[in-house]
C-alpha cells in the first residue's frame, strides 16, 4: 500500500509538483489558520455572555481540526516526501524556508494544544473536533485549583506568543512564494496548484538495458 502510494506521488513529484493529497492538506490548513485569525479576531469583540462562548467553543472545535489535520499531515510528508524544486538550491533562502516550515508546524501543534489545555481548565462544554467526533479534557481533575490556574495561565501566554508568530509568518511566506514565482521564475508556487492543464504525469518508462552481441558458434 505505502509502496503504491509513493509510485503514485513520485510521478507528481518527478514533474516538481506536490501530490494532489499534498495540496489538499496545504490549501484546508491555509483557509483554516486564515478563518481561525479572523474568528480570534471577531472574538474579542463580542460582549461577554452565551454568544462568546458559542464563538470560543466553534474555535476550539475548529483548532482540535486543524490538530489532526497536522498530525495526518505530518504523517504524510514523513512517508510520500515532496519534490525537490528550484528553493531547495538557493543556499540561505533555503535554509530560511526550513525555519520558517519547521516554525509553522510548531504553530500547527502549539495553538490547538494551548487552547486545549485552557479549555480543560476551565471546563466549558464538551468538545468535538469540527462539531461531530468527541474529544475528551486534558487529565486535569485531579489538580489543585492553583496548578490549573497556573496552566491557564501559561496556555493563554504561549497561545499570544504563537498567534503573533503566525501572523509575522504569513505574509512573510506568501512573499517569498510571489517572489519566487513572479520575480525569479521559479517552479515553488506551481508545485502548490493544480494542473489544470492536463491529467496526471505519466509514469517514467523504464528504458530496456541492451543485451550484449552473441558470440558467434565455433563451427566444426
Amino acid at each position: 500500500m505505502i509502496e503504491a502510494l509513493q509510485a503514485w506521488a513520485a510521478r507528481y513529484a518527478a514533474d516538481r509538483r506536490y501530490s494532489p493529497v499534498g495540496q489538499i492538506f496545504h490549501w484546508v490548513m491555509a483557509a483554516l489558520v486564515i478563518f481561525q485569525l479572523g474568528w480570534g479576531w471577531h472574538m474579542s469583540r463580542i460582549p461577554a455572555g452565551g454568544d462568546k462562548l458559542e464563538a470560543f467553543r466553534i474555535h476550539a472545535e475548529l483548532g482540535l481540526l486543524m490538530f489532526v489535520l497536522a498530525i495526518l499531515r505530518g504523517i504524510w510528508r514523513l512517508v510520500i516526501p515532496g519534490p525537490v524544486n528550484d528553493a531547495d538550491r538557493l543556499g540561505w533562502q533555503t535554509v530560511a524556508a526550513y525555519v520558517t516550515h519547521i516554525l509553522f508546524y510548531l504553530c500547527f501543534f502549539g495553538l490547538p494544544l494551548s487552547g486545549w489545555a485552557m479549555w480543560s481548565t476551565v471546563k466549558g462544554e464538551e468538545l468535538k473536533i469540527a462539531g461531530v467526533i468527541p474529544w475528551p479534557y486534558m487529565p486535569f481533575d485531579t489538580l489543585a485549583p492553583q496548578i490549573q490556574w497556573w496552566i491557564l495561565d501559561w496556555a493563554e501566554g504561549i497561545h499570544l506568543l504563537l498567534i503573533i508568530l503566525l501572523v509575522v509568518m504569513i505574509p512573510m511566506h506568501v512573499g517569498a512564494a510571489l517572489k519566487h514565482h513572479f520575480w525569479d521564475r521559479h517552479d515553488v508556487l506551481r508545485g502548490m496548484l493544480p494542473d489544470l492543464e492536463g491529467g496526471p504525469p505519466e509514469a517514467p518508462k523504464r528504458t530496456p538495458k541492451p543485451r550484449a552481441p552473441r558470440r558467434p558458434k565455433a563451427s566444426g
